[in-house]
């Protein structure tokens, strides 16, 4: 069905989508969080009719504003990469996947641009009660938004819902509240929205520090340090609790990525969870037999629990994965690699010969080859695979990026915690040595946030649809130059985007939220 693709355009394509989506994860947390602790200010504002709280939620609204319209336009031109770079895989799904980001459009994104407007320029227009609903319902549209793409993107991790036409050759939606309630989709849009408001509690909290350090704005820089860190307290502990929920999800669907993530190579019962270690740059193959780490410092039989809710769970690692002859929990002997290799080519003939047969008016073998088909397409992407260990995601990226996202994680938890004690006691103005930790802790909170994107789509390459479609067959058939140049013109681009609205939110920090007001 797909033809021989240059190496070269994969890679291309992988870059540029990996470099749009990359900028885009630094702006859409930033408006998430932004929006909901914005909305609570305003909320306070409404509730007692202090003007203090109304200048200070028009503050972080101006700053919200500046980075909502620049995170618009990396949003866009990644939505168009799907149908640019990866026209296989938008023909071969589009009919699912493309229902979430219809939704998004059509619902949340409306919702979102239409009252921000009211949000931003309603102030002494309209009342009191619906400005606040228009806020309140802007950070709903941003969250909704971000709902439908996290489905389209858990459905890609964990495809359900679905059936194979083999007439359209196109997958085909048939359940639209197994897409949309997956308990992938669930755990990952509560995971990576919580994230979010950590984000921007933390850059709350961060920016609200550097008006201390200033000896400026006192009492809007306390306010505002009171209430992130509280949020950004509650926000870390349940993002931990998620973080448990897609560990387990991780080790149900996606088995491989969980090994890379521990650089597992070979499993078994009670493995231990790995906190801190470094991985042998001499271990060149799954089998070599050569040590995979220089030295680690575990939690035991911890990853076992985390992945089967077992201290002596089975957890199957890198080795186990390609060789196969594992028991798995239904008690069958899981498939080697080189099997659902077999299988995959199986299912792709099948296919092939199932509308030669159709084209011939031959019925009787049609049918037979779509059972052939229907029986091994839980393989059919496997068929595109030429070598086993093509299915090792990069190890180190992802063992590396994983532990970063969980350092940080306990790290934001223990500051949020310091923070808030400290700002109840009205002990914090003092405390120059926390005030500059949490300044320089805003690029860390964006570190770990792409930390985290890092893990969920290198730790299931080589894969555009888990077991479905690899992206040597999903992208589309372009000259590698195009792309190339493309991706240039992208890094320059976004890379002004990004130095032109750290210029603006430095401008409007500057002047502070009472000289803003004027």
């Amino acid at each position: 069905m797909i033809e021989s693709i240059d190496t070269s355009l994969i890679d291309w394509s992988r870059y540029q989508f990996a470099l749009t989506a990359i900028y885009h994860w630094l702006f859409v947390p930033l408006t998430l969080g932004l929006a909901l602790i914005q909305a609570i200010m305003e909320t306070i504002y409404y509730k007692t009719g202090n003007e203090f709280w109304k200048t200070t939620a028009r503050f972080w609204m101006k700053l919200f504003g500046v980075n909502f319209a620049i995170g618009i336009a990396t949003g866009l031109i990644m939505e168009f990469e799907f149908g640019t770079n990866w026209s296989n895989y938008s023909w071969f799904v589009g009919d699912i996947f493309g229902a979430p980001l219809a939704i998004e459009g059509i619902l949340a994104f409306f919702l979102e641009a239409t009252f921000v407007a009211v949000m931003f320029f309603g102030w002494n227009k309209v009342s009191k009660g619906f400005h606040l609903t228009a806020t309140w319902l802007t950070f709903a549209g941003a969250t909704l938004s971000a709902l439908w793409i996290l489905i389209a993107n858990a459905w890609m991790q964990y495809p359900a819902g679905m059936e194979f036409n083999p007439d359209t050759v196109r997958n085909e939606m048939f359940d639209f509240w197994a897409v949309a309630l997956s308990p992938v989709a669930i755990n990952k849009f509560l995971h990576t929205v919580l994230s979010a408001w950590i984000v921007g509690a933390v850059f709350v909290v961060g920016i609200s520090c550097w008006f201390l350090i200033k000896k400026r704005e006192k009492e809007f820089a306390l306010a505002s340090i009171k209430i992130a860190s509280v949020f950004g307290l509650v926000a870390s502990l349940l993002t931990l609790w998620t973080g448990d929920g897609s560990g387990y999800q991780v080790a149900q669907k996606q088995p491989m990525k969980l090994a890379a993530m521990e650089g597992l190579y070979e499993g078994g019962n009670g493995i231990g969870l790995i906190g801190v270690g470094m991985l042998n740059p001499n271990k060149e193959a799954y089998n070599d037999g050569v040590d995979p780490m220089l030295f680690k410092i575990e939690f035991p039989k911890m990853l076992s629990f985390l992945a089967e809710r077992d201290l002596n769970g089975y957890v199957p690692g890198i080795k186990n994965l390609i060789d196969g002859g594992y028991q798995t929990k239904e008690g069958t002997t899981a498939l080697s690699a080189k099997e659902k290799i077999v299988r995959g080519q199986m299912a792709i003939k099948a296919l092939a010969d199932y509308r030669q047969a159709k084209k011939n008016g031959d019925e009787t073998s049609a049918q037979m080859h779509r059972a052939t088909l229907k029986e091994n397409f839980p393989y059919f992407g496997y068929g595109y695979i030429k070598n086993p260990t093509d299915l090792i995601p990069p190890i180190g990226l992802t063992f590396y990026s994983f532990r970063i996202m969980v350092i940080l994680g306990g790290f934001f938890i223990l500051l949020f915690i310091i923070a808030s004690w400290l700002s109840y006691k009205d002990k914090f103005d003092d405390k120059r040595w926390l005030q500059w930790i949490c300044l320089w802790s805003i690029p860390l909170a964006f570190i770990a946030g792409q930390a985290g994107w890092i893990v969920a789509e290198v730790g299931r390459q080589p894969w555009a649809i888990q077991d479905i479609l690899p992206v040597n067959a999903a992208v589309s058939k372009l000259d590698a130059s195009s792309v190339q140049i493309t991706f240039f013109m992208f890094l320059l681009v976004f890379t002004l985007l990004l130095i032109a609205e750290i210029g603006i939110m430095a401008k409007l920090v500057k002047k502070g939220p009472k000289v803003s007001e004027q």
